[in-house]
């Protein structure tokens, strides 16, 4: 097919429920590539994992630490200075208690990541500075950690016989923060072994025996869900684990039987993970959770490559290329992405890793994003993130600063493996409308009920959104996930019939999908039938949203067709700005006028957000803009318009 023509694309596949952890995606129809497998046979795989792995300089290695940025070096020993200040906090079993009690996750996981950053900053501090002032201190934090009952978060011991309470110490599970500690401490014994075992040979043995006993030995013994084994394909749990187990694996795992195995069957991992994405490589879990899906493979890969010399390259791979350059497709200007599932809009993303991803597939448009995203918070701004990625970005910062940037505009990008399209009036440019919309099914991770669903934005800013997701809670991953307002497509841009909203599951999908772009429109149609339960009624219902570059307006045509005679019927719009009502127009403040069709009747609603983490994205309020046709016939066809004020 030419480029201007339609594309098609069948249902997608999904197979995950909503259970404690949402621990799978949709499954596409590409075939088990097993890419991996297929490129590195066993004996390479064992020579990479020879336990000589040294990718960064230790802090006896005084040339590299010493010629980082001065403002670098003055910021990260300042940091650790203010950590020795602070006293380490305590980790109770009520506090543990608090997620099986009333579903709150936040305060123990907020204690638990304070104490987590305390070590980092302090182990940073004293590689740059080298005077020994904060080696008693991070053995106290490597001390404390070791005696942690459970390195991981009480939201996550639904893996446990025991289930969600306090840990049961004698069933380890590894799981995603657990896996992240085991690495943590391996960064921090790698870096200051002899600086330790001056205060005590004692620490770096309990270093090893916790880290064993906890992540090697059960991911190497046991299949957990996570690894991809059964079930439909793992989401972003499987290369964010891996990437944490394959550095604890090369780094502390002394016997060398033991560690080939653990480098064998995390590849395995990987390609089970790998074999659940299409080859335009979308990331159906939303541009947040690319942080920890294709950029903990790039993780991943990125160890393999160093342990072996170069030997094992996965990075040229088409496909690694693509999941890689979703990151760039999901951008929509400065801190905001498309947000479908349960990803934020307002993003601060890695710009360091995706610099580095980018030059290693040798994508310029990533590696200026990178750059971009690095440094629009200041010139200076330096690396975050879990040692396994401070380490690397600190030892690329000065040619990150140097390097070129231009966040990413591109003109249009379609993945129809996760069926979602996205549209701009002018490439490289802010300026205008920008659209996004979904089609796919409801049985994503992370879901929400949002077949259908679309976002505008009008000069790089919101005018008609995905809300998102709030702060998690038990209820957030449990068979009550749907009562949460958020996941409903009642709080979506979707239809609803009768008070009939979407349903969940992966049958619940969109079909006859086609999409199609040239200079002058970019278009997706889908039917929106299937993702609605029997009880509304639906025969069809003919959804196109198109951008006609030109007008810069966005037209939503929704054609209906009914079973039976409704009551009523009502088009959802959500925005975050404040709504004027006109004849036949709603006014978005100065950010986009909405011409509705004259025989539905708007309403305006305002829903106060009082959860921390819609309130850092939206501010107090959204507004739900609510269309409504009173006993409409059984057939029926409206369009809504949308410009910029």
């Amino acid at each position: 097919m030419t480029r201007r023509g339609f594309l098609s694309t069948s249902a997608l596949l999904a197979a995950p429920q909503t259970r404690v952890l949402a621990q799978t995606r949709t499954a596409t129809a590409a075939p088990k590539r097993n890419l991996l497998a297929s490129l590195w046979s066993p004996g390479q795989l064992a020579a990479a994992a020879n336990g000589t792995l040294h990718p960064y300089p230790t802090a006896r290695d005084r040339a590299p630490w010493d010629s980082l940025p001065p403002d670098a070096r003055t910021t990260l020993i300042a940091a650790g200075e203010h950590q020795l200040k602070s006293p380490w906090e305590v980790l109770t079993a009520t506090g543990a208690l608090e997620f099986a009690r009333n579903g709150n996750r936040s305060r123990y996981e907020g204690t638990r990541d304070r104490r987590r950053n305390k070590l980092q900053d302090l182990v940073i501090a004293e590689c740059v500075e080298a005077k020994g002032r904060f080696v008693d201190e991070i053995v106290n934090g490597i001390w404390l950690t070791c005696e942690e009952s459970f390195w991981g978060v009480p939201a996550h011991l639904g893996a446990q016989r025991a289930r969600v309470g306090l840990p049961d110490v004698t069933e380890p599970i590894v799981e995603l923060f657990g896996a992240e500690t085991a690495a943590e401490l391996a960064w921090t014994l790698y870096l200051l072994e002899p600086q330790l075992r001056g205060v005590s040979p004692l620490v770096p043995e309990r270093i090893r025996l916790e880290t064993e006993r906890r992540i090697l030995v059960p991911a190497l013994e046991r299949d957990f869900s996570w690894m991809g084994f059964t079930g439909g394909p793992p989401n972003n749990w499987d290369p964010w684990i891996c990437s944490n187990w394959l550095t604890a694996a090369l780094l502390l795992e002394r016997d060398e039987k033991r560690r080939a195995g653990a480098v064998q069957k995390i590849v395995r991992c990987l390609d089970n993970f790998l074999n659940g994405y299409a080859d335009d490589g979308g990331c159906d879990e939303g541009p947040g959770y690319w942080n920890r899906a294709g950029a903990s493979l790039f993780d991943c890969l990125e160890l393999l490559h160093q342990a072996s010399g170069g030997a094992l390259d996965a990075l040229h791979q088409p496909l690694v290329h693509q999941i890689g350059l979703y990151i760039c497709r999901a951008h929509i200007a400065g801190e905001w992405y498309t947000n479908f599932s349960d990803a934020a809009a307002r993003l601060n993303v890695d710009g360091d890793l995706i610099y580095r991803f980018g030059r290693r597939v040798n994508d310029d448009a990533m590696m200026r994003h990178g750059a971009y995203a690095a440094c629009l918070h200041g010139e200076k701004s330096l690396p975050g993130g879990s040692l396994s990625r401070q380490l690397p970005a600190l030892f690329n910062l000065a040619e990150l600063r140097r390097a070129p940037r231009a966040q990413a505009l591109l003109r249009d990008a379609w993945m129809p493996g996760i069926g979602v399209m996205a549209a701009r009036a002018r490439e490289t440019s802010v300026q205008g409308l920008y659209i996004a919309a979904e089609a796919g099914n409801n049985g994503k991770s992370h879901n929400h009920n949002d077949v259908g669903n679309f976002i505008i934005y009008s000069d790089g800013l919101p005018a008609i959104i995905d809300v998102g997701v709030e702060t998690y809670t038990a209820k957030t991953f449990s068979p009550q996930r749907y009562e949460i307002w958020t996941m409903q497509s009642a709080f979506h841009n979707c239809p609803t019939i009768d008070g009939v909203m979407q349903s969940a599951g992966r049958e619940f999908a969109a079909s006859d999908v086609h999409y199609r772009q040239d200079g002058q429109s970019a278009e997706i149609r889908m039917d929106l039938a299937g993702a609605y339960p029997k009880e509304a009624n639906l025969e069809s219902w003919k959804r196109t949203i198109r951008l006609d570059r030109a007008r810069n307006q966005v037209e939503i045509s929704d054609e209906y067709s009914l079973n039976r005679a409704a009551n009523e019927i009502t088009l959802t719009l959500m925005t975050p700005c404040r709504v004027t009502q006109q004849t036949g127009t709603l006014v978005l403040e100065n950010r986009a006028r909405v011409d509705y069709d004259p025989s539905l009747t708007p309403s305006v609603e305002e829903i106060k957000l009082d959860d921390a983490r819609l309130h850092g994205v939206w501010g107090e309020r959204v507004y739900r803009i609510l269309l409504r046709a009173a006993s409409p016939a059984r057939q029926g066809k409206w369009t809504t318009r949308i410009s910029q004020a």
